[in-house]
């Protein structure tokens, strides 16, 4: 075959012999390495990492098997020419087909062609009409007819390589399924350039074709194992923190009154809403808790990101402003501690809340926000923001400092606490206006679960790209 380009250039030099045997026997010994790695694999196949640790072994077993050919056919040289004795009958064009070597050998998945423009001739090697599965009898496809062995739908990514070859002198770079006389569909990768005449203009176009159906499967297998082995761990750190989340949330269903007895009692409902896009849990969090004297802690909030590691951090949280509430901390220096706490944490995370102490006898709202929405105040029909304390995210900088408001609450009041994202495309003062709106319906609504359920029926629906939690709190008494 001639060379791909008519300037003149020297002639390569191969390696030397010792070299390429060199080379070859690390290859073989890399290829026992692998292969006793895969032996090892369990073959029972129920464990998806297993699975994906013999597709990986396989996948690298088949090309080292290739480099170990590529590397002895470079060392022994091109296989025996037509004048030289052959093994097996010469093709149509007096060439000799190299054997095939049982499984299907490197030698007799690549083939070479030339297409000459000026006689309209094809020279095909006899390697060629074995990937194409045709008969070594048959004159070879010319480039107008080569299509027709091509699948429908890759025919035009074949066409475009022949083109940009003859007119533009682009290499042929490109994978093509092709369809066998037996109806078996192989994968073909070609690489091919222009020959050029004396006069520059080409003249005919040559091409190497490999057969990589079989490395194709590998991969495929190696892609398809490792789909499965993601979407196993996905399944189990969504399990785990799907627990993890229902064991720290508080357990009560329905409407919670706290304190459980004496004057001034909140009717407590809350709510956590699931994403509809993300199938990992997120770190938005509600507690309620009776403390101790007969005050009751309210608090919201979230952590940034998701799955096990961001529930764990919650968990975390949460205890630690369960312990922090239950000595008496007031909800400015509670921020502070938490800051603190998740400034020192091994895993760094940003984190957002809000947390009220309500005391009964007083009907008095102590409050603290670490940049989180605002709690929403609802008496007659109305609703308001309350006026936010100074307040930074959790984690942000260390050694924050956090204001603290005070409200007196009256009969009939209700609180809304909430987190971002309870409103699918609205944020900042257009959820705040809509959950306002809902008002009216608070007013009608008899118990804390009543308005919850209100909440709900409004934004629970499709489209919340992140967890929600919302916990309302009405004064009963």
């Amino acid at each position: 075959m001639p060379p791909p380009l008519s300037a003149d250039r020297p002639a390569a030099q191969p390696p030397g012999r010792g070299t390429l045997d060199a080379l070859i026997s690390q290859t073989k010994r890399l290829r026992g390495d692998v292969d006793a790695v895969r032996r090892k694999a369990p073959e029972d196949g129920a464990d998806p990492e297993s699975r994906w640790q013999r597709a990986l072994c396989d996948l690298a077993l088949h090309q080292l098997s290739d480099l170990d050919e590529h590397l002895a056919q470079l060392r022994d040289g091109p296989s025996p020419t037509p004048a030289e004795p052959a093994t097996e009958p010469p093709t149509a064009e007096g060439r000799t087909a190299p054997p095939t070597s049982p499984g299907g050998s490197l030698l007799s998945r690549v083939g070479s062609a030339e297409w000459n423009l000026l006689t309209d001739a094809a020279s095909w090697s006899g390697e060629l009409y074995r990937i194409l599965g045709r008969d070594p009898s048959a004159p070879a496809l010319t480039l107008d007819e080569l299509p027709s062995v091509v699948h429908d739908e890759d025919r035009p990514l074949l066409t475009a390589m022949v083109t940009d070859c003859l007119i533009d002198g682009k290499p042929i770079d490109g994978e093509f399924r092709i369809l066998r006389p037996d109806g078996e569909v192989r994968t073909v990768h070609m690489m091919g350039e222009p020959v050029l005449d004396a006069g520059g203009s080409t003249a005919s176009m040559w091409a190497v074709l490999r057969d990589v159906s079989e490395l194709r499967r590998h991969r495929r297998t190696v892609r398809e194992t490792r789909d499965s082995l993601h979407l196993h761990r996905e399944r189990t750190e969504h399990r785990l923190a799907v627990e993890l989340q229902e064991a720290v949330l508080p357990p009560w269903r329905g409407s919670l009154r706290l304190p459980r007895q004496g004057p001034g009692a909140l009717d407590v409902a809350a709510r956590c809403l699931p994403s509809s896009t993300n199938a990992l849990i997120g770190g938005d969090w509600y507690d309620a808790l009776e403390l101790p004297g007969g005050d009751s802690l309210l608090s919201v909030g979230e952590l940034t990101g998701h799955g096990v590691t961001v529930a764990s951090g919650m968990a975390t949280l949460i205890g630690a402003l369960r312990g922090m509430a239950m000595t008496g901390t007031e909800p400015g220096r509670l921020m502070g501690w938490l800051n603190q706490l998740l400034d020192a944490s091994v895993q760094p995370a940003l984190g957002s809340a809000v947390c009220c102490r309500y005391r009964p006898l007083t009907r008095t709202l102590s409050w603290a926000q670490a940049g989180h929405p605002v709690p929403l105040l609802f008496r007659d029909g109305t609703g308001r923001t309350l006026t936010a304390p100074d307040g930074v995210l959790l984690g942000a900088t260390s050694g924050a400092a956090y204001g603290q408001a005070e409200v007196t609450l009256a009969p009939g009041d209700l609180l809304l606490l909430h987190t971002d994202g309870l409103i699918p495309r609205h944020s900042g003062t257009a959820a705040v206006r809509r959950l306002l709106d809902l008002a009216p319906r608070f007013g009608e609504a008899r118990t804390a679960q009543d308005c919850v359920r209100t909440v709900v029926e409004e934004f629970g629906g499709s489209g919340h790209q992140d967890d929600a939690c919302v916990l309302v709190a009405r004064v009963v008494s």
